[in-house]
């Protein structure tokens, strides 16, 4: 029996530039023919490719080269931020608070570190300790301006720089400001050391806000979650009095 041709004489056979794709799209599909095509027949598309592949050895050098000298950059940041932070903080703890801000003809104060140094660990402390240091003169929407800017994961320092915020709204006549913030202190990684008296601020707060209904739903919350705290005893006298001036 004869064989039949199934070949189509006819058919369109495919132009260079269709092989030459569809090589391409083989290439990109099949890993190993990739590899085989690096190893075995590597010099001539070494040759054929020579620009593209330097190009991208260059990128490639480029992109580790820049993250080397950033990392670099980085750490020389963070050591020079420390070492200007160490006499300024000194000089807080001394209570002498102008030249912990503004340093003097030796040091950098805190207020030079915070900007030179504000992606630093060290320079994003100094915020905190500008901010208490303004607090401390009674320079309150300094105070403000810079523990806004502080911003930590830590547990106590976060929700001190809150509780302080409120602190200075208070004293700027903004207790409803204040009370926002300081149940925002109370709910940072909320814990029975801290959460009651924060909770206790917000109260006295809401209470100089005449908002006497959150005043008493804040020292409610000391006494129904923070039973072992301190301050119950103060919570349910003061809740007593806020509940009374709410059905007023």
């Amino acid at each position: 029996m004869a064989i039949k041709n199934t070949t189509d004489p006819n058919a369109a056979k495919p132009n260079a530039a269709q092989e030459a794709k569809q090589r391409e799209f083989d290439l990109l599909q099949d890993p190993d023919l990739l590899a085989d095509r690096l190893t075995s027949g590597s010099e001539d598309f070494v040759k054929k490719h020579k620009n593209t592949l330097i190009g991208a050895f260059v990128a490639i050098a480029l992109v580790i080269a820049g993250g080397f000298a950033y990392y670099g950059f980085k750490k020389s940041q963070e050591e020079e931020a420390q070492i200007a932070l160490y006499p300024a903080v000194y000089d807080f703890e001394a209570d002498s608070l102008n030249k912990a801000l503004n340093g003097d003809a030796r040091y950098k104060g805190l207020n030079y570190i915070a900007e030179e140094y504000s992606s630093t660990k060290a320079g994003n402390l100094a915020k905190f300790y500008a901010g208490v240091a303004f607090l401390k003169q009674g320079k309150f929407q300094e105070a403000i301006d810079k523990l806004e800017d502080f911003s930590s994961d830590d547990l106590i320092l976060q929700g001190r720089a809150y509780c302080l915020i409120g602190d200075a709204n208070m004293e700027l006549n903004k207790p409803a400001e204040a009370a926002d913030m300081y149940m925002k202190a109370a709910n940072y990684k909320a814990n029975e050391f801290f959460a009651p008296q924060y909770l206790m601020k917000a109260g006295v707060a809401y209470e100089a806000a005449k908002n006497y209904k959150e005043a008493a739903d804040a020292y409610n919350k000391i006494i129904t979650t923070y039973a072992a705290a301190m301050e119950v005893n103060d919570a349910k006298k003061y809740k007593a009095r806020a509940e009374a001036l709410a059905s007023n």
